[in-house]
């Protein structure tokens, strides 16, 4: 949650996990509303295509993975540079135009207005999902997995594997997100980590476009996310039983983290952020 400041509107920071974006890069971005979003941070996670030109061409900041490192990893740079950078607000949208980046406001709003401190942008409330074109197996996958999820944290999520989400500062300085996955059950983590610390959470609904050029991955993989997903759910429960502890269910972000990068992020919340 953000501390009301009626002089002082937060520092709103839009971070995208790119991967051969070159195509849909520049609709998302042109989407974006500038008049909420302070600035936006791609990290590109070792393109083969004209990504990172076009970043540059269209004035974005940009950080470059010398080699593919996987979309875990990929946020965990993200993440980091938003909080380097001052962000009282983080939104992680993916540069594929699969997302409505045009609702940034409505999905930082709880934030802003202090109900939570993270937020997640659901293609499952309404008939989003299926009617942007979500194959019938991975609506159902995605289904089940959230079903499961929901019964693990004692919650009633419509969706909880959404790649548009927004965090507080506190909730990102919260969680040890360095420890997580560099894969994309990276994601997950998160989640559990954000429910272990029992922090206020919301979710709005978004449409979605599933086109050609929009990122997603093939059978195979979401079939390793989903056994993943339930591997975490179960080391989640046996944190919480207190028959096995993990650090990234018991640390946080500073625990973690070497004294220069604890220095170059606190420089911000001296500065009365």
């Amino acid at each position: 949650m953000i501390k009301k400041n009626k002089n002082k509107r937060p520092r709103v920071i839009v971070v995208m996990p790119a991967y051969n974006a070159e195509k849909t890069l520049e609709k998302t971005y042109r989407d974006l509303p500038k008049h909420i979003v302070d600035k936006v941070i791609l990290v590109d996670d070792g393109s083969k295509d004209r990504t990172v030109e076009i970043a540059k061409k269209l004035g974005l900041k940009f950080i470059v993975h010398m080699q593919n490192r996987g979309y875990g990893s990929n946020q965990k740079t993200c993440y980091m540079e938003a909080l380097e950078d001052g962000a009282d607000i983080v939104v992680m949208l993916h540069p594929d135009y699969q997302y409505d980046s045009r609702l940034v406001p409505e999905l930082i709003a709880p934030i802003i207005e202090g109900h939570a401190d993270f937020v997640l942008g659901s293609r499952m409330l309404g008939h989003g999902a299926l009617q942007g074109g979500m194959p019938i197996y991975k609506y159902i996958a995605n289904k089940l997995l959230t079903m499961f999820e929901n019964f693990v944290f004692g919650k009633h999520y419509s969706e909880l594997h959404t790649g548009f989400r927004a965090y507080s500062r506190k909730c990102l300085l919260s969680i040890p997100f360095i420890l997580n996955s560099d894969d994309f059950v990276f994601d997950t983590e998160i989640i559990a980590q954000v429910e272990m610390l029992k922090l206020s959470t919301s979710e709005i609904p978004v449409p979605t476009r599933y086109f050609k050029e929009a990122s997603s991955i093939n059978f195979f993989r979401s079939v390793k996310y989903g056994l993943e997903t339930l591997k975490i759910m179960f080391q989640f429960l046996l944190h919480k039983w207190g028959i096995k502890k993990y650090d990234k269910f018991s640390k946080k972000l500073f625990d973690v983290l070497s004294p220069y990068y604890i220095k170059r992020i606190k420089k911000w919340d001296k500065k009365g952020k």
